[in-house]
């Protein structure tokens, strides 16, 4: 009946039994622990916006460091042999077999992956720094005080960005992202804590450094590139 599926919801074991049984290409569009195809459209617009090949840059997920989008971005770094580092509060590292995984990885392919709380000493010299939101997949919205509370440290403004000693980082989103107060959440962030802008400012995120809207674009041709790399028969360099 069908060609190919494409799985966007929570659990990853869901999208892994339907890759088993399906007997058709089982796309991962999006889970609660990986986000495979907004890395590959992350990648592509590094590529078209660094003067570097991947395996030289380096990089940072600033924040929730067991979020899937860390995961995602931590695993394709390990697979390209690349810096990745993750800022972010201790009680929020990355661990368990997706982490293993990635660092037996990175042995493999020469990648580095590094963890600090440590702001200042974790950009420095970067090319990339990568944010996302603080709630995540399967948070409840009571949680906002205590992440406010424990990530305000690890927001990306403009301070981080010139620690890092190079007026060329870029700024990456997979969004939506709450960098004002023109969303409802963003309003009411404000209104409880004085934040106008959570995981990163407006000058950020409106900067000519940031690369949140193009990233968007890209996913429209990564996954192009997905299905005719699934369906060819030829074989793909």
């Amino acid at each position: 009946m069908y060609d190919a599926i494409e799985f966007r919801g929570f659990d990853q074991a869901d999208v892994d039994t339907l890759a088993d049984y399906s007997g058709v290409p089982v796309w991962n569009g999006l889970t609660d622990m990986d986000h495979p195809t907004q890395t590959l459209a992350n990648f592509l617009t590094l590529q078209e916006n660094i003067d570097k090949p991947l395996n030289e840059i380096s990089y940072a997920y600033v924040g929730h460091g067991q979020s899937n989008m860390c995961n995602a971005l931590m695993s394709g770094a390990a697979k390209m042999g690349m810096d990745f580092r993750l800022i972010g509060p201790k009680q929020y590292w990355p661990a368990g077999p997706f982490y293993e995984e990635c660092l037996k990885v990175a042995k493999e392919t020469g990648a580095t992956i590094t963890c600090t709380d440590n702001v200042a000493e974790g950009v420095k010299g970067l090319d990339v720094i990568y944010t996302g939101v603080w709630v995540t997949m399967g948070d409840t919205y009571d949680m906002w005080e205590e992440r406010i509370n424990t990530f305000k440290p690890f927001q990306v403004n403009a301070e981080m960005m010139a620690l890092t000693g190079n007026p060329n980082t870029k700024f990456c989103h997979c969004l939506p992202a709450f960098h004002n107060t023109e969303t409802q959440v963003g309003k009411d962030i404000f209104e409880r804590f004085g934040m106008n802008g959570i995981e990163v400012t407006e000058e950020v995120f409106e900067s000519p450094n940031s690369l949140a809207f193009q990233e968007a674009e890209n996913r429209l041709h990564t996954i192009k590139a997905v299905m005719v790399a699934t369906f060819s028969d030829y074989p793909m360099k």
